[in-house]
């Protein structure tokens, strides 16, 4: 029995879909069928049945489930309590962020309890689904994620919410208004990334727009946002979507930044932890969200 055939049960177990579970563990869908069959032979016993259209749990496999949460949890613990020996008792805080936290970031640590002030960090900027995966897998201790509400294995606290800012070119009528409504823009195309490279905004995005009236009509995806405030800048037709720590970084005076009334879209930026994580680790982590989350809702 291998640690990464529990893991991969763990996952199909959650997503009850091998395909799913392939994609959230980064490896093809015959490995994780391979690696599953193996553990059952291992077991002497079947785990998923698999008879009908869909994937489901037998009364073994529902059983087995939280005894191999628990495995995972304590090959996350033992690489934990190794880092902790390693630095010679300094904990030691394997923290997933994105690119675009900014000032957040200083926030919550600056929230962290005094006790816990001689903890060690250590960040990885990775893409919001790998950063989710390590969790999972134990890599690293937390993350930070926007716009998810449930996420199977894992636990999230909630931090904040970022109200977007539309990005559109100084030279078009719209850049004039104080602010804009969300229709107000059903004429002009939407550069958006894909929904391959961020489900979360893109599905968010789509869905506020459908409420406000209209479908979307989409401009070229957006690879880099760099590239992309350039060619709006240039008059290209088109708008975007920025974050608030984005927006700060906008400098061009080619291109408007506006808030959305009416119809605002807001993603609630939330840290995520793993549902059997270390309790005393926990109990920090959740310690400095809810300071950051009541000190957000004060400033709002």
């Amino acid at each position: 029995m291998e640690l990464r055939q529990i893991r991969y049960f763990v996952a199909v177990a959650e997503e009850l879909h091998f395909g799913r579970a392939a994609e959230r563990l980064h490896i093809g869908q015959p490995a994780v069928s391979q690696q599953v069959r193996r553990l059952e032979r291992e077991l002497r016993t079947q785990l998923f049945d698999r008879s009908g259209r869909t994937v489901t749990l037998t009364e073994t496999g529902a059983a087995l489930l939280p005894e191999a949460r628990e495995v995972l949890r304590a090959s996350g613990s033992f690489a934990s309590k190794a880092d902790q020996l390693a630095g010679r008792g300094a904990a030691t805080l394997r923290v997933g962020i994105s690119s675009a936290l900014g000032p957040r970031l200083d926030d919550f640590l600056d929230a962290l309890p005094t006790h816990d002030a001689g903890a060690r960090f250590e960040f990885q900027t990775l893409d919001a689904r790998t950063r989710m995966e390590q969790v999972r897998a134990g890599h690293l201790d937390a993350a930070f994620v926007r716009g998810v509400e449930h996420a199977p294995g894992l636990r999230l606290l909630p931090l904040w919410d970022d109200p977007l800012m539309v990005a559109l070119p100084a030279s078009h009528a719209l850049a004039a208004h104080n602010r804009l409504d969300l229709a107000d823009l059903a004429d002009l195309p939407l550069r958006l990334t894909s929904r391959e490279e961020n489900a979360v905004l893109f599905d968010t995005v789509v869905t506020a727009c459908r409420a406000a009236g209209f479908e979307p009509a989409f401009g070229p995806p957006l690879t880099h946002l760099q590239d992309t405030l350039a060619e709006i800048g240039a008059g290209t037709p088109g708008w975007t979507l920025l974050y608030p720590m984005a927006a700060r970084t906008v400098s061009s005076r080619r291109v408007t930044l506006l808030p959305l009334e009416g119809n605002p879209v807001t993603m609630r930026m939330s840290l995520a932890v793993r549902e059997n994580a270390d309790q005393a680790r926990l109990n920090v982590l959740r310690e400095a969200s809810d300071r950051v989350r009541r000190t957000s809702t004060e400033e709002s």
